[in-house]
C-alpha cells in the first residue's frame, strides 16, 4: 500500500462527515433560530421549549394530545417587590388543583412561565410563604375601624379581589405543575408579553397573560391584562374550558 493509499480512508471518512453535517445544518440552524411570534386566536400556538424549575426541559410540542393552560405572571411589580396579586393567583391555582384535580378533569397541563433565570425564580418560591403571610395581615388588620378612608378602600379592594386566605409553610411551597424560566426573554419577548417597563414600574416583568391551547396546539383563548388587577378568574377560565368541551368524555 502506497502512502497515498493509506490516506484514502481518512479522506473518505472526513468527506462523509462533512456531507452529514451539511445535510443536518439546515435543521440545526432552524432549531436554533426559530422565531417566536405573537399568538393568534384560532391559529397554532408558537412552539417553544424552556427549562423548568423542577428540572426537565418542557417543550410545548411534546404536550400535543393535552390541553394547556399557560400562565405568564407579572413577577416583579417593582424593584425587590413581588407582585402581590401574582402570589395570590399562584396559591389559588395550586389550591384549585388540589381540591378539584383540574388537570385530570380537563385533560390539562399547566405551565407557569417567568421571564427570569433560575436563581430569581428560586427566590420567588422561597419568598412566597412570607409574601402570602403579609397579604393575610393586610386583609385582617388588628383594628380595621381605625383605618383612614384610603386604608379602608385598600382593605375593601383586597377582600373583594383576593378573598381567600391562602398560606404556605416556609420551605414547603407546592410546585405541582411546571414552572418555566425564560431568562433570555426569547418566548415572552417574542409573544409580546415581556416588558422592561409596565404598570408604572421599570423592572423586568411579564404583562399578566393567560392562554388556553387545545390538544391540537391551537390557541383557543388569550387574555393580556391592561393593569395588574386585570386578569380572568379561574372560575371564568373553567367556564371557558367547559364551553370548549374540554371536560367532556
Amino acid at each position: 500500500m502506497t502512502k497515498k493509499d493509506r490516506h484514502q480512508p481518512l479522506v473518505l471518512i472526513g468527506l462523509s462527515a462533512a456531507l452529514v453535517l451539511a445535510a443536518l445544518a439546515p435543521a440545526m440552524l432552524s432549531a436554533q433560530t426559530t422565531e417566536i411570534k405573537p399568538a393568534i386566536l384560532g391559529q397554532p400556538m408558537p412552539d417553544f421549549s424552556l427549562p423548568s424549575l423542577q428540572g426537565p426541559e418542557v417543550a410545548l410540542s411534546k404536550l400535543k394530545g393535552k390541553n394547556v393552560l399557560i400562565v405568564f405572571p407579572r413577577g416583579y411589580a417593582a424593584e425587590n417587590y413581588w407582585c402581590t396579586i401574582c402570589n395570590y393567583y399562584y396559591a389559588e391555582l395550586v389550591e384549585l388543583e388540589r381540591t378539584e384535580s383540574v388537570r385530570k378533569k380537563f385533560n390539562l397541563e399547566i405551565l407557569y412561565v417567568f421571564p427570569y433565570p433560575k436563581e430569581t425564580v428560586q427566590a420567588w418560591v422561597a419568598d412566597l410563604p412570607a409574601q402570602l403571610e403579609k397579604l393575610h395581615g393586610w386583609k385582617h388588620p388588628a383594628e380595621p375601624d381605625k383605618l383612614d378612608e384610603k386604608g379602608k378602600a385598600r382593605l375593601e379592594r383586597l377582600l373583594k379581589g383576593l378573598p381567600k386566605d391562602l398560606l404556605f409553610k416556609k420551605g414547603e411551597v407546592p410546585t405541582p405543575f411546571p414552572i418555566l424560566m425564560d431568562a433570555g426573554h426569547v418566548v415572552t419577548g417574542g409573544l409580546g408579553i415581556y416588558a422592561a417597563e409596565w404598570g408604572g414600574s421599570k423592572i423586568d416583568q411579564n404583562i399578566p397573560t393567560v392562554m388556553l391551547v387545545d390538544a391540537d396546539g391551537t390557541v383557543r383563548f388569550k387574555y393580556m391584562g391592561q393593569n395588574t388587577w386585570d386578569r380572568p378568574s379561574y372560575e371564568y377560565l373553567i367556564r371557558q374550558m367547559e364551553c370548549l368541551g374540554w371536560g367532556k368524555k
